[in-house]
């Protein structure tokens, strides 16, 4: 049968991965898709790093809009990244027919209504398991494998970068600072890690999560975004006394008035599954009301996990071909005319609970006064912890884990309490997920 033919752009580590995942395992892929795919065509501006990995194997060019255009090709795979040059040839691909693959979740999740849109229009489909957690097909499991549950909520560790420090951090005892420096001298963190370690990076693939998850529009704007860089060793080692460990999240959670969509340090309790998700890896839980708390785990990031989602994705654009593009999984679950416009939920609006630490004047009654302030708001307490000081020192920390509250009766108790005089610095406010 005649082959499906492929453009490929940008040929680096996911690029690369690609071509030789595909090389190795053609045969396994050709009987599963039902004829062979090729990559015909790589477009990179290092023509030497292409030629390397290609061996000669199919034909290079520098322009990628010549492949774009190019009538002889059937998918584009788009593996620059970024918002600019990868979002016109996307909409230039799909303009001309062509169906799209790509792994960059920082596109969808600014641009997916518009290109989803275009796909709709033109009938082509545009594919992108390996824009969220790597090779973990969370995509498929939420388009597809969950479509019978009325999904309640997602959290997930679905940036691996910013897992590695925290698991450096916690088994350690280093600050941010020095654990991030190794992360980069291994490979794991960017020489620039704004988007890793900020939690951008993450609510691009949250994003992408939630509309699939709830059939809502993207709106990566909305997204609230913590990251971890202010995040202290002694947090940390707190929380682990106290039952919980850190975890950077990306929360998505149907709520009564809309969607909560967040991303930001949170503890959870050190039995459940997510808690022990170390190193470089991602998991995702996701609860259904039919099938209830789902895991998915495994390597977010690297070449060649990245690559099998990118191949999986040519796999069902080649077996959908032919399709009535009616009959095609849409692309983001629900019917394009069944998208409902819920809105994403401010954080004020949001309750979770919360761990605050306070540093105070260890003298009596501070604690009565501190307890008055949040019976005021309606916060009750979980547990508290308090530090012993050392001697001589005046001052100490008290943590205390709160109850489901509002995060505006939170914010309003948290003023209260860091006016008080007793009270030395600002109050250490990290949210708290039991996950159950």
């Amino acid at each position: 049968m005649k082959p499906i033919n492929v453009g490929l752009l940008g040929i680096g580590t996911v690029g690369g991965g690609t071509w030789t995942v595909l090389t190795r395992n053609q045969e396994e892929i050709t009987r599963r898709a039902g004829r062979p795919i090729q990559i015909s065509v790589v477009a990179d501006k290092n023509l030497a790093l292409a030629r390397n990995v290609t061996g000669g194997g199919c034909r290079l060019t520098d322009d990628a809009f010549s492949v774009v255009c190019d009538p002889n090709v059937d998918i584009v795979v788009e593996l620059i990244g970024g918002y600019g040059v990868a979002r016109e040839l996307v909409m230039k691909a799909i303009e001309n027919g062509k169906h799209v693959v790509t792994a960059n979740k920082a596109l969808l999740a600014v641009h997916g209504n518009e290109i989803f849109a275009a796909a709709q229009e033109k009938g082509v489909m545009v594919a992108f398991e390996a824009a969220v957690a790597g090779g973990i097909p969370i995509i498929k499991a939420l388009r597809e494998g969950l479509t019978a549950n009325r999904i309640e909520w997602i959290a997930g560790i679905i940036n691996g970068t910013t897992n590695f420090i925290l698991s450096e951090m916690r088994d350690k005892g280093l600050a941010f600072d020095t654990v991030l420096k190794e992360a980069q001298r291994l490979g794991y963190a960017e020489a620039d890690p704004t988007f890793d370690i900020e939690g951008v990076d993450a609510a691009h693939k949250l994003t992408i999560m939630s509309a699939i998850a709830f059939g809502i529009p993207m709106q990566f704007d909305k997204a609230h975004i913590e990251g971890i860089s202010k995040l202290e060793a002694e947090d940390i080692k707190y929380a682990e006394q106290l039952g919980y460990r850190i975890k950077l999240l990306g929360i998505t959670r149907r709520a009564d008035h809309g969607i909560e969509l967040r991303v930001h340090p949170t503890l959870i309790p050190a039995r459940r599954l997510l808690a022990n998700v170390e190193g470089a890896m991602n998991a995702v839980l996701v609860k259904g009301d039919a099938v209830g708390a789902t895991l998915y785990y495994g390597k977010g990031a690297g070449a060649e996990p990245t690559a099998s989602a990118v191949i999986a994705d040519l796999v069902d654009v080649t077996r959908m071909h032919t399709a009535d593009p009616e009959h095609r999984v849409p692309h983001l679950a629900f019917r394009p005319n069944a998208v409902a416009d819920i809105p994403v939920l401010p954080m004020a609006e949001v309750q979770t609970s919360y761990y605050l630490r306070l540093r105070v004047v260890d003298k009596p009654g501070v604690l009565a006064d501190i307890t008055r302030i949040l019976a005021d708001q309606q916060i009750s307490i979980d547990a508290m912890l308090q530090r012993e000081p050392e001697e001589g020192e005046g001052e100490t920390d008290i943590i205390i884990l709160t109850h489901v509250c509002h995060e505006k009766a939170a914010d309003a108790a948290i003023a209260r309490i860091e006016s008080l005089p007793v009270v030395k610095r600002k109050v250490i406010r990290l949210r708290l997920e039991e996950l159950g």
